[in-house]
């Protein structure tokens, strides 16, 4: 009976290689499909011990060719590449095709960049014999701690295109979020940035001509006229302070947050800002409750579930709440008791959460959280913006006010003296 030599790959994503003894491919293809893997590879075994020293060698060469396509890249990968890489590779998934195929073929469509060097390294370590999670745990720049504990658990519970396709509707979510976050502040960007460019010109080459005709009749100046000229004069002398400006409260921003209690601090204060901190709020534990509620259905322990969700909250106020929840879960207590303790979500989130530990059906409750809060953030966004637009424009009609009562009232007072 011929002896068939076969690669596949199990349910989890490991490749394996094998022999078979069939009497044809066909029955040694749905033999091997019998065993619940699937196949990628049969071959005949005909070939020589040679023959398989030069397929080993190929590989190797494969791999060291695979390396040396690898680009140089700055910075990791975006939450847009990855959010549709998740969408293609649950499609595939979801198709039937083998993980390492799908990875394959995602790969030779990916443009040259961080994502392509990532599943490079993730096709190597799955040939390799690593799991897909164990691989995509060395990709940090490309795959998070979130995303590497759900696919684990898809590996671990078998389903793991049900878990690729949660993880992509969860990522969808976020960045359809983000868009809405940016686009809302376009409008509102672009007037500030032209209004200040305006403003800029008329500082740097209209106040310094009407300086020069004052000087030149010897008027004697108002007080508001020579504020402005001064803030002219410092413009104009100092124009290269003006970047440095943003520039170092960003770099004073990035210090703070490094350190723990100086990141708490300016949190809190983010947070105690009228709208703005309620944006942010809501937003978060919308991003935290939507995160818990994908790893809770993906069969993440909780306890885990948490300590991920902690991590994504991006905010020091909620990171020391969530470590003070997963204290009490580890204690005994339930969740519901702990996070009324923290006081950083209303009421109804701690019901809703009480009813789902009690139902059982806490995943559920967390998605109808995070719905709740992102239609709230979006509410609260559209109403920022309308409040810019009439608060802008009151500021603009002081800023040109200013200007021209500074400079009308010498030249009334001169046309006054000359007549």
């Amino acid at each position: 009976m011929p002896v068939f030599q076969y690669e596949a790959m199990d349910n989890t994503g490991l490749e394996i290689k094998e022999t078979i003894d069939a009497p044809s491919e066909a029955e040694a293809q749905q033999m091997i499909r019998e065993k619940g893997f699937f196949v990628t590879k049969i071959t005949e075994k005909t070939q020589r011990k040679k023959k398989d020293d030069k397929t080993k060698t190929g590989a190797k060469q494969q791999t060291a060719a695979n390396r040396k396509k690898q680009t140089f890249t700055i910075g990791g990968v975006s939450a847009k590449k990855l959010t549709a890489f998740t969408r293609q590779l649950s499609t595939l998934q979801d198709a039937g095709l083998p993980i390492l195929r799908s990875l394959r073929i995602l790969e030779g469509q990916a443009k040259p960049g961080a994502l392509k060097n990532a599943l490079m390294g993730v096709i190597e370590d799955v040939e390799s014999g690593n799991t897909l999670s164990e691989a995509m745990a060395k990709q940090p720049k490309a795959f998070d701690n979130l995303y590497v504990n759900m696919v684990k658990a898809g590996e671990a519970g078998g389903a793991l295109e049900v878990i690729l396709q949660r993880l992509a509707e969860f990522k969808e979510r976020a960045q359809s979020l983000k868009r809405k976050v940016q686009g809302a502040m376009i409008y509102p960007v672009a007037v500030i940035t032209v209004a200040t460019a305006i403003v800029g010109f008329i500082m740097v080459f209209i106040i310094p001509k009407f300086k020069a005709i004052f000087n030149d009749f010897g008027v004697e100046l108002p007080g508001i006229t020579v504020a402005l000229i001064t803030i002219s004069d410092a413009v104009v002398n100092y124009w290269f302070l003006i970047p440095v400006i943003p520039i170092s409260i960003v770099i004073f921003y990035k210090i703070v947050k490094k350190n723990k209690t100086g990141a708490y601090i300016m949190d809190r204060v983010i947070l105690k800002i009228p709208l703005m901190g309620q944006i942010v709020s809501k937003s978060t534990v919308a991003r935290t409750c939507r995160t818990l509620g994908t790893l809770i259905a993906s069969g993440v322990p909780i306890l885990e579930a948490l300590s991920i969700a902690r991590d994504t909250a991006g905010n020091e106020v909620f990171r020391k709440a969530f470590e003070h929840i997963h204290s009490s879960i580890r204690e005994g207590e339930s969740m519901a008791v702990p996070l009324r303790e923290t006081r950083i979500v209303d009421d109804l989130v701690v019901n809703m959460v009480d009813v789902g530990e009690e139902t059982g059906a806490l995943d559920n409750m967390l998605y109808k959280v995070a719905d709740v809060y992102d239609e709230e953030v979006s509410v609260l966004v559209e109403g920022l913006i309308n409040m810019l637009e009439p608060l802008m424009v009151v500021i603009l009609g002081l800023i040109v006010g200013f200007i021209v009562i500074a400079l009308f009232m010498p030249l009334v007072k001169l046309l006054n003296d000359l007549s």
